[in-house]
């Protein structure tokens, strides 16, 4: 089984379903998990898991995300991006100064309502599954965080963005809230995804590739599995999430406390500072393989599993 984290670039008329499906085929393993989807038409960074790295997803998930949208004005539809429904055209009266400085009042923590067309669950239900149905029912605001708004071109009544942003931001219901404040309404033409905390676009791979790329590799070794040395170049460790966390790595005579998912006490650590009792630690076994995140318990005295990677 392969484990680790491959930086795909989802195309447009994927869903982030159909690139785990095809990925399972492509790895020949069920064992794949996405980081937080992104609507069909959007394209760009979808961080996907394999293996063990599957218990980094929802870690992934609630990361900082930066993208580029297309703003349109004086339009509004159903779903709040250009495939929906039009609901109502207004003209675009606002000039280019007073676009940037409402898009500058959205930067900070605001109040978002979830729009009815997202996979957002109520009372077990996805919000797009009532809305498909025509229910729309109530949704409660949620704090997200706009860290910032960099607005690269104007061509009214379009507006090229870079957002940078907390979790659950919908970009959709920003453009439609930014045009609500202008007063001429608006919806999202189109979405990249740019960013998701450490995996950029320069780096993501479109399925095609990934596929071309593990179909050379097993010309290559037909009778064996794939090797972790042949991956290396496209999928990352496990542990390349966490380079933010000092290091440490348990003696190996302490091993066997490591793999039973025991608390470790300081003592049994190579690379122990008194530091490390701030905050969380990376953790490896003597053969440098990649254990989980620990955090030091001071009633206890010593450093307890908050996430095991290992086998």
């Amino acid at each position: 089984m392969i484990n680790g984290i491959i930086n795909v670039y989802k195309e447009k008329g994927f869903t982030s379903h159909d690139v785990v499906a095809k990925l399972r085929g492509i790895f020949r393993q069920k064992k794949i998990g996405h980081t937080g989807t992104l609507d069909p038409d959007a394209e760009g960074v979808l961080p996907v898991c394999l293996g063990k790295a599957t218990k980094v997803c929802g870690l992934l998930t609630d990361k900082d995300k930066e993208y580029e949208a297309v703003l349109l004005l004086g339009k509004i539809t159903d779903t709040q991006d250009i495939t929906g429904t039009v609901l109502e055209e207004l003209p675009v009266s606002c000039r280019q100064e007073e676009i940037k400085e409402i898009i500058a009042g959205f930067v900070g923590k605001y109040s978002q309502v979830p729009p009815m067309y997202s996979a957002l669950k109520v009372g077990g239900k996805k919000l797009c599954d009532l809305a498909r149905a025509g229910v729309e029912i109530e949704r409660k605001p949620r704090e997200v965080e706009i860290f910032s708004i960099e607005v690269s071109e104007i061509n009214l009544p379009r507006v090229r963005m870079r957002v940078h942003c907390s979790k659950g931001t919908y970009i959709r219901t920003l453009c439609h809230d930014i045009g609500a404040a202008a007063g001429c309404g608006g919806c999202m033409e189109s979405l990249l995804r740019t960013r998701v905390a450490g995996f950029g676009l320069e780096d993501a791979k479109k399925l095609q590739e990934i596929e071309s790329f593990i179909q050379a590799l097993r010309a290559q070794h037909p009778q064996g599995e794939l090797a972790r040395e042949g991956l290396k170049d496209l999928v990352a460790d496990t542990d390349s999430v966490f380079m933010q966390y000092p290091q440490v790595s348990v003696r190996e005579e302490f091993s066997k406390q490591l793999h039973n998912g025991n608390p470790l006490k300081s003592q049994w650590l190579l690379g122990w500072e008194e530091r490390h009792k701030e905050g969380s630690l990376r953790v490896y076994g003597a053969g440098r393989e990649f254990a989980g995140i620990y955090k030091w318990e001071e009633a206890r005295g010593c450093i307890r599993p908050v996430k095991l990677f290992m086998e």
